[in-house]
């Protein structure tokens, strides 16, 4: 397989390894480049500060082995703008992407939302010339959607994918996060309730756990023999 260059935009610090840690985990084993873009810094929270995510956020890509930046986007205040479309579109050019992951679309928090529209307007924009975004024109073949939603909502994916063998890396790189999970009582029972999820999913595809993720455009497969 060749060796794909693969970016995650997180609206927040702590949203990939949420929506897809094993994923990111996996990819990584199988020797893929992974770049995680947190677009916010996520504070103000009730028990993080700015150097304390920086720090739980080092910690989570030294369990997954992925590597990230920050592009500073005020959190809580995020908006899809062209500016800031440019400015992932120019990551999108260093990183030479190839692949795209952003939130799934629907979603109850406005900076997801934000995140998602940012996500697919930069895919877009990172391919145009004669343009003043920094860097040689790019267009990621895919752009595929985890889930991370503030909804009360069951999700639909179209395609999951088994994470048995990094499930517990991903659970150690959002437990990494501690003054969300750990020190926020609110959000202590978060942890297990991800575990359930990709529990159920990794049920539906005959696995002991599994990520899922959607697709607005269709994927092609190269053999039937791929499906389970």
């Amino acid at each position: 397989m060749d060796r794909m260059q693969v970016v995650v935009v997180s609206p927040h610090p702590d949203d990939a390894e949420l929506g897809m840690g094993g994923t990111i985990a996996r990819l990584v084993d199988e020797g893929h480049a992974v770049l995680v873009v947190d677009l916010t810094s996520g504070e103000p929270t009730p028990m993080g500060t700015r150097e304390r995510r920086l720090a739980e956020s080092a910690e989570a890509d030294r369990v997954l082995g992925c590597t990230r930046i920050n592009l500073g986007m005020p959190n809580r205040e995020l908006v899809h703008s062209i500016e800031n479309r440019h400015a992932l579109a120019a990551v999108l050019r260093s990183h030479r992407c190839d692949i795209l992951f952003a939130p799934h679309p629907d979603d109850a928090h406005p900076d997801h939302i934000a995140a998602t529209r940012i996500a697919e307007d930069a895919r877009f924009d990172a391919k145009l010339t004669k343009s003043r975004i920094p860097g040689d024109p790019v267009h990621p073949r895919r752009i595929i959607h985890y889930f991370c939603t503030h909804l009360r909502a069951t999700a639909n994916p179209t395609l999951a994918l088994d994470i048995s063998s990094t499930a517990d890396r991903k659970r150690r790189s959002i437990l990494a996060y501690r003054s969300q999970v750990v020190d926020h009582a609110p959000n202590r029972s978060l942890p297990d309730q991800i575990d359930a999820r990709d529990r159920y999913f990794g049920s539906r595809i005959g696995t002991e756990r599994a990520e899922p993720f959607w697709s607005r455009e269709l994927l092609a497969i190269d053999s039937l023999s791929a499906l389970r």
